[in-house]
């Protein structure tokens, strides 16, 4: 599979969300899109059933595939619901209790009942291996294989099917994990097992035990879910590839997958920030903030110039679900973006203080909101759009499934109306409005965190409810103008399409630049650079791989790096020029640089990836005739009250119209809402570029 025959095959792309299952095709230059509701007990079965829609509508067979790509939340699933495999750990004899001390550190001062995250592993099967390795790589105790025996028999009498091998600086020299796991697979055939020196090669054990674990515990399960879920796809004749899409915005092959599942935790927002991305790119945009609200969250990430902000560190499953600190650590490639429980399916209600409160919990697919007619009695956010207007519950997901407006009212004012002592169509737009400001804060605060400006910026909005919620957003961060993709409420889906085959390799390196030896690190770079190769061309054969080399650098003496993006070879530029890379990104990063200051590196990596596919053409235009537009009762909350807005058919508008707020722009999977004040125009690339109207 070449770079140019991606482009020019039937390629499929597929989401599982925590609401909706998303597909979009591209064949032949035409894009198909298809959205079904999430089927949680067996993924699979909403995957197929989206593949079988697009492929319908495009008059494919599953044997016409070029190529597959995957994204999922099964991975995240299985650890905030704690589903996974039955797991074990080995540790280094003294060590057993690390995931449960954590950092020390307690993330709300003030809450005298703070509850911290459960270890994956229960201390019961944390078991200790007498064996010791130096930071320096020293041996100080030899590896006890006895230890190994009996933690054998401890495993196989608990039932464990996963275990992760976690020692002591293996970062530094993974010797006794590998002999140690080698051991333990002579005992207990079949069994799965994990390395923390494979999985997270870095110092500091807390983080690096804590993504063994993670991974160990989900690794069963998700060799299971992807062996079946290939074995449905060859057996409806599928013969291309299947990638999957990782949490750091790349793809790879499922093999990969299937060792370090861990990667696929954020899979389904990478492949947003991928889609948000390449729109800014299409659209000459350098700075955009990326919008995804789905059914069950809200994701907004910063992209500029076309690349999303990444990191490598990653909170899943936290206690206290939006509070920094309280999950389980990952230190996997990911792409960084804040997260809050603002999706259609978010559930409103009244506290006991009077406020109204929306999530962090969801009706998700089933029941899914009041006006899903599948049993739910809670009102949802997408409940309150009904009311508002935005929705219209005959052509709601292109007229296949009937929105029940009676019972959105029944449930609105029974939960949040009554409370508030007024009408339902009000309380939804105290839930909408609550809703676009929790969003539009998140937005802020991870804006001041990444040392950003918000202003200047244009929103990228996708997803099934953001192009509903964008522009009171856009008003709250005071942006100016939003852009809705073709496509957007499947954006991941097609983001899984533009994405590149990538895969990025880190471990451990630490040096300080005076006095350092370049010839050695470019070294140390080029092994990493031959194992990310390796993982690239096997998802892509015969790909032209790129390499992107960075360092995890700090000043001695600092408890916090950057990442610090570093030329191909170290030794031609000198060490001279590596400071200056620093100082130039810790400038960026802080606004000032410490004079008196000695850098050093922590650990490096190595991002190897093959080119991204052509950009193929977006679907033809005007596919429905011009029609005259519809006229609809919408809430108007700015003016708290009801008004008048204009309802276009989104396949219907010809490049160029403009259209002046308050107006609905619908599709199959979205609608675009305009409010008054603003104007929206249907661009050459299908996209519609909305601008706040100057007063």
């Amino acid at each position: 599979m070449g770079h140019t025959m991606r482009s020019s095959t039937a390629q499929l792309g597929v989401d599982i969300g925590g609401t909706f299952t998303d597909a979009a095709l591209e064949s032949r230059g035409v894009r198909y899109s298809a959205k079904v509701l999430t089927t949680h007990d067996a993924p699979d079965e909403g995957v197929m059933a989206a593949a079988r829609q697009v492929l319908t509508a495009a008059g494919l067979q599953f044997g016409d595939l070029g190529l597959v790509i995957h994204g999922t939340t099964l991975a995240t699933n299985l650890l905030i619901e704690r589903k996974g495999a039955p797991t074990g750990m080995l540790t280094t004899a003294g060590h057993r209790d690390a995931l449960r001390i954590g950092l020390e550190h307690r993330f709300d001062l003030y809450d005298l009942a703070i509850t911290l995250p459960e270890p994956l592993v229960p201390r019961a099967l944390r078991l200790p291996v007498r064996e010791r390795i130096a930071a320096d790589g020293r041996v100080l105790a030899p590896l006890v294989e006895a230890d190994i025996d009996v933690a054998a028999r401890r495993f196989e009498e608990a039932g464990v099917t996963s275990v992760a091998v976690c020692f002591l600086h293996s970062y530094v020299d993974g010797a006794h994990e590998r002999r140690a796991a080698a051991h333990l697979a002579s005992r207990l055939p079949g069994i799965a097992i994990t390395l923390s020196c494979e999985i997270a090669p870095e110092m500091r054990e807390f983080e690096r035990f804590s993504t063994a674990c993670a991974n160990a515990y989900v690794q069963p399960v998700i060799a299971g879910y992807l062996a079946r879920l290939e074995a449905r796809l060859r057996a409806e004749g599928m013969c291309c590839p299947l990638l999957l899409m990782l949490s750091g915005g790349g793809l790879t092959d499922v093999n990969t997958a299937v060792r370090a599942p861990v990667r696929l935790v954020e899979s389904g927002p990478a492949g947003g920030a991928v889609f948000a991305a390449a729109a800014a790119l299409a659209h000459g945009f350098d700075e955009v903030i990326s919008f995804d609200m789905g059914g069950t969250t809200a994701k907004i990430c910063l992209i500029e110039k076309g690349q999303p902000q990444t990191s490598r560190l990653f909170e899943v499953a936290r206690a206290y679900r939006f509070k920094k600190g309280s999950g389980l650590p990952l230190r996997i490639p990911v792409v960084e973006m804040v997260e809050i429980g603002a999706g259609g399916g978010s559930l409103a209600r009244v506290d006991t203080l009077g406020r109204v409160q929306v999530g962090p919990d969801s009706a998700g697919s089933q029941p899914g909101p009041a006006c899903y007619g599948r049993g739910g009695v809670r009102p949802a956010v997408t409940d309150a759009d009904l009311l508002l207007g935005r929705l219209d519950a005959k052509s709601f997901a292109g007229g296949r499934m009937q929105l029940d407006a009676a019972a959105a009212r029944a449930a609105m004012e029974a939960h949040v109306a009554a409370a508030l002592g007024g009408s339902a169509q009000a309380a939804a737009a105290t839930v909408a409005e609550v809703v676009e400001e929790a969003m539009a804060a998140a937005a802020r605060v991870h804006a001041v965190e990444s040392g950003k400006r918000l202003a200047d910026r244009v929103i990228v909005a996708f997803g099934g409810a953001a192009p509903l919620h964008v522009a009171a957003v856009a008003k709250r961060l005071r942006v100016r103008r939003f852009l809705v993709p073709p496509g957007a409420g499947v954006g991941s889906a097609i983001g899984f399409l533009r994405a590149a085959v990538a895969y990025e390799v880190a471990r451990s390196y630490h040096v300080r630049l005076d006095g350092a030896d370049l010839a050695r690190i470019d070294t140390a770079f080029d092994i990493l650079a031959d194992e990310g190769r390796r993982v690239v061309e096997a998802a892509e054969p015969g790909a032209l791989v790129a390499e992107r080399r960075s360092a995890m650098m700090r000043y001695v003496g600092q408890g916090h790096e950057i990442a610090v993006d570093l030329p191909q070879k170290l030794a031609a530029v000198g060490a001279a020029a590596l400071k200056s890379s620093f100082e130039t990104r810790y400038r960026e990063v802080y606004g000032r640089t410490i004079a008196t200051g000695q850098p050093e590196i922590l650990s490096i990596s190595v991002l190897a990836s093959a080119p991204p596919p052509d950009a193929l053409p977006q679907p033809s235009r005007g596919v429905l005739a011009p029609d005259a537009p519809r006229r609809r009762e919408v809430f108007d909350s700015l003016r708290f009250a009801v008004g008048t807005a204009t309802v276009h058919a989104r396949g219907a508008l010809e490049v160029g119209a403009a259209i002046v707020g308050p107006a609905l722009v619908e599709e199959d999977e979205t609608t675009t809402f305009v409010p008054e004040g603003w104007t929206a125009t249907l661009l050459a690339t299908g996209a519609i570029l909305c601008e706040a109207i100057d007063a």
